[in-house]
């Protein structure tokens, strides 16, 4: 559940930024209301995430995914223009986001301890 709630957010986070840049520096009431209401609801599911997904893993593949969406959006309604090379870059962060997904956490404690894990566990 917390990685679904990490990629709804990182979606949320492409909504706003998308609409920050419609709004024409908050000058226009729909996309600045879009932007304030997405915005919030992208750093509640962040935050959220962040208390079961580690901070590091957690904020990457925020930005990478939201990253992608918006240039991903931007390409599709022709606000930027297509490049081979932009789409080779984003699904590289695709790739290294399904890669974070992919490695095990272990946790801190673990690291700086790795005796006492196995004295816990009766090893």
């Amino acid at each position: 559940m917390p990685w679904i709630v990490l990629l709804l957010s990182a979606v949320c986070e492409a909504v706003w930024a998308t609409a920050l840049g419609a709004s024409e520096g908050f000058s226009q009431p729909v996309p600045t209301v879009v932007f304030a209401v997405f915005v919030v609801a992208s750093m509640v599911g962040l935050g959220w995430s962040m208390k079961h997904i580690p901070i590091g893993t957690a904020y990457a593949v925020w930005v990478g995914v939201g990253a992608a969406l918006t240039v991903t959006w931007s390409i599709a309604t022709g606000a930027e223009a297509f490049a081979i090379g932009k789409v080779i870059f984003i699904a590289g962060i695709i790739a290294a986001v399904i890669g974070l997904k992919l490695v095990p956490a272990q946790r801190i404690e673990e690291d700086r301890h790795p005796d006492a894990t196995t004295t816990a566990r009766g090893d």
